[in-house]
């Protein structure tokens, strides 16, 4: 997603919280530091979905749109309603996070810059990763839905004709760019035809969106 939000010309706002770095660094081996952002973007950007280092290395976008806030930094740009933004995405979000926005609780730059961009109307797009939900995770995300936030589940489709690991990331994460209008290539749009999705030009891998995947 990040790397499709760069190719398409966005300015990126990033904010890792603390638990998604302890999931980065579980699930793919990679740190996230704040000392080394930059450093540690560019490996994470670079990383197949399937765990391939420098996948797309050749094709990685200019990282100097991107401003790195730590998460505990709450006088941070996003944590005020007069800091210019088109909207914010939360991908992955936890059920703790899920449950922080919905109550208002701004316990760290996340969950405030979520309270900000739902208080401005501004787009909120929260992509929850869990699986089952209970009921009050549910009641949570109903609580978004009414507040105007887009409840996006992290739920890969198979109509658009996914080859590989890859493909299934960068549909989720293509449904999240639909979300805020943001234009790219990471997945094949249904085209109102039984078995006209195939498998995406070029087979596995296929740059997208200029040159990266999702």
């Amino acid at each position: 997603m990040l790397r499709a939000l760069l190719h398409a010309g966005e300015a990126v706002d990033l904010v890792v919280s603390r638990a998604s770095r302890l999931t980065l660094l579980d699930e793919t081996g990679l740190p996230f530091r704040d000392a080394h952002w930059r450093e540690d973007l560019r490996r994470w950007l670079a990383q197949g979905a399937d765990g391939t280092p420098d996948r797309f290395e050749a094709t990685l976008p200019d990282l100097s749109t991107v401003r790195h806030w730590p998460a505990g930094d709450l006088a941070a740009g996003p944590s005020s309603g007069s800091y210019p933004s088109k909207g914010m995405l939360i991908v992955p979000a936890s059920t703790a996070s899920v449950a922080g926005v919905a109550l208002g609780l701004s316990k760290d730059l996340l969950q405030r810059a979520a309270s900000v961009t739902l208080k401005e109307r501004r787009p909120l797009v929260v992509a929850v990763r869990e699986t089952p939900l209970n009921g009050q995770t549910l009641r949570h995300l109903v609580t978004l839905d009414e507040a105007g936030a887009v409840v996006l589940p992290a739920s890969p489709a198979f109509y658009a004709g996914a080859a590989d690991l890859q493909d299934l990331v960068d549909f989720v994460a293509g449904r999240a760019l639909d979300a805020v209008g943001v234009p790219h290539k990471l997945y094949r749009r249904w085209s109102g035809a039984l078995g006209g999705s195939g498998r995406r030009p070029g087979g596995p891998g296929r740059a997208a969106a200029g040159g990266g995947g999702g």
